[in-house]
């Protein structure tokens, strides 16, 4: 099974430099954790302060866990959802 998260960030434009900096030091932490399959930070072509964020993880409880670590805690929540004009997050099963 496979528990798979996409996230849309849209940084307040004054910020977007340093959401870019939070993702890139963010995606490699997340991928060193037992069940992170796949982690993909993407920037708007169009608009560069909206980043979009693939997560794919082998279960739901990996999700769960992500949050929990310490670089989740310090990365996004303490540095970059204070820049954030908004955060989404929708969960997703793969189909086929």
């Amino acid at each position: 099974m496979s528990y798979i998260v996409v996230a849309r960030w849209v940084a307040r434009k004054e910020h977007q430099g340093e959401i870019e900096r939070i993702l890139r030091e963010f995606v490699p932490r997340c991928l060193a954790e037992p069940g992170c399959r796949s982690f993909l930070a993407h920037q708007s072509v169009e608009k560069p302060n909206e980043f979009l964020l693939y997560e794919h993880y082998s279960e739901e409880k990996d999700f769960v866990d992500h949050q929990a670590t310490s670089h989740f805690k310090e990365l996004v929540l303490q540095r970059a959802v204070p820049l954030l004009e908004s955060r989404e997050r929708v969960p997703y099963e793969i189909l086929a």
